[in-house]
């Protein structure tokens, strides 16, 4: 059995960079921020130049990536990519949406935010910008989060634009698409608060809620989470490529031993480095830490101002966190799985949205989420054509039909299946109806045959006989008059 770490021992130090891809248009053009699947209409070829800034040295990260000598290809799409992507032409102004986002997230993360800020310029060194830099925004500071190991920081909230994506590497050619570049990215940073991997994950997970009530993208590469570790006489390694958060706690305690490892053994020239998360938990080398030194102003923009007025709109409209979220469907009367698939399916607001007509919370559960899955299984049809069919608006009008009375709890499930095979519920509620007389000969029949059922099991009968040619109320009203409740 493995010896447990003592991180208090270690001098065990860890911060989160968090990116996070907005659901907006681009960043600084109004491309759609779509990623392409087909190959791009032209290509542009550039290499990267390793040039002294104003100090007079080359950045070591700089130096390292042009002795690569190596060419970048972008592919181009006619009808989805700009000259802006192209540092062809100079950026247009700020995506508003995209703003307001970051400062929602500011807000929910108890920052401060900046009235006055400057676009800066972030060099980069691996070829992902055609620029050979990304535009960058500092937004907000000195917030906070809480856990159950204690308090973290948040230094920064960022709004940035995203790289462009690989399509193809080795060792002279790197081939990227241009689809990604310019797509708002928010990157939170917090202080090395963390006092093991636990808080670590914790502190993830988190984030990751905050995010996810926000108007941001989901599903693989929408977030990258880096982690920087370091412990007593080693330079702080920054991990990068952690997709999926249970592999943290591995990922860190690997990190750490390592880091024991080379301290132990007294190694000299220990240096700070990037390091790239591998799905077993272990990592490898990248490249040496980029130097501090990377930012300058953007001179094709002015300072950006954020006023009071803007804050104080997007305080009152704050999303609630999920767990708030939960509580409060929670207090409605749904279960925790019925909780799970609301929050899951993002159904939240078309639930709040139907409650106004009708108050069973459950009853409208099973009509967002429950019976379109039953009905596409059933079916063999795709969740998004049942779900296009049963959408808010076909479901707000069978409440209202519930509320008039013209059907009941017990009809709506049976609706539904016939509107997601395709028919019409307008048809569906005014086809010609069976005569109350005829319903009342099959009950009586139906009670001689069958003596003793329930109100219940009579109903069963009758509606599977009589299946949508009637009203559950109106076989209910005939039932009683001959069986006893």
């Amino acid at each position: 059995m493995q010896e447990e770490i003592d991180y208090s021992k270690t001098g065990f130090k860890s911060g989160l960079e968090i990116h996070q891809q907005l659901d907006t248009l681009k960043l600084f053009c109004n491309c759609p921020s779509v990623l392409r699947s087909d190959r791009g209409d032209f290509e542009v070829r550039r290499k990267l130049h390793a040039i002294a800034g104003e100090t007079g040295e080359i950045d070591e990260a700089v130096k390292h990536e042009a002795g690569k000598d190596k060419e970048f290809i972008y592919q181009g799409f006619n009808d989805t990519t700009c000259l802006v992507e192209l540092d062809e032409s100079p950026p247009q102004e700020i995506n508003q949406e995209a703003l307001k986002i970051a400062l929602q997230i500011a807000l929910l993360l108890n920052c401060e935010i900046f009235p006055i800020t400057q676009i800066m310029r972030k060099t980069v060194i691996d070829g992902s910008n055609t620029s050979g830099f990304q535009r960058t925004i500092l937004i907000a500071r000195n917030g906070f989060i809480e856990t159950s190991y204690g308090r973290v920081k948040i230094d920064t909230i960022i709004l940035e634009e995203d790289a462009a994506r690989i399509v193809e590497k080795n060792d002279k050619i790197t081939i990227y698409k241009l689809d990604r570049l310019g797509i708002p990215l928010i990157e939170i940073a917090t202080s090395p608060d963390m006092k093991n991997p636990s808080q670590v994950k914790e502190a993830a997970l988190y984030i990751g809620d905050i995010l996810r009530v926000c108007k941001v993208k989901r599903g693989i590469g929408t977030i990258r989470q880096d982690v920087n570790v370091s412990i007593k006489n080693h330079p702080r390694v920054e991990i990068k490529g952690f997709q999926d958060v249970k592999m943290f706690v591995k990922t860190i305690e690997n990190e750490v031993k390592r880091q024991l490892n080379n301290v132990n053994k007294n190694q000299k020239n220990i240096k700070a480095e990037v390091r790239n998360a591998l799905p077993d938990g272990n990592t490898e080398f990248l490249r040496p830490m980029p130097g501090s030194a990377r930012m300058y102003p953007e001179t094709d923009l002015p300072l950006l101002y954020i006023s009071r007025d803007l804050i104080n709109d997007i305080k009152k409209s704050l999303p609630k966190l999920r767990k708030d979220i939960k509580e409060e469907l929670k207090s409605k009367g749904l279960n925790e799985e019925m909780i799970k698939l609301i929050v899951s399916e993002n159904k939240i607001e078309e639930l709040k949205s139907l409650l106004e007509i009708e108050k069973d919370a459950n009853l409208i559960a099973k009509m967002l989420v429950l019976w379109p899955k039953e009905f596409a299984t059933k079916e063999k049809i795709s969740i998004n054509k049942i779900n296009e069919r049963l959408n808010l608006d076909v479901l707000e009008d069978v409440l209202n039909y519930l509320n008039k009375n013209i059907i009941q709890k017990y009809d709506i499930q049976e609706i539904l299946y016939e509107i997601a095979q395709g028919k019409n519920l307008q048809e569906i509620i005014k086809r010609d109806k069976i005569s109350l007389d005829k319903i009342e000969e099959f009950v009586i029949k139906l009670i001689k045959e069958k003596p003793g059922l329930s109100i219940g099991a009579y109903m069963g009968e009758v509606m599977a006989k009589f299946k949508g040619k009637i009203s559950g109320k109106e076989i209910m009203d005939v039932i009683k008059k001959y069986v006893k409740w």
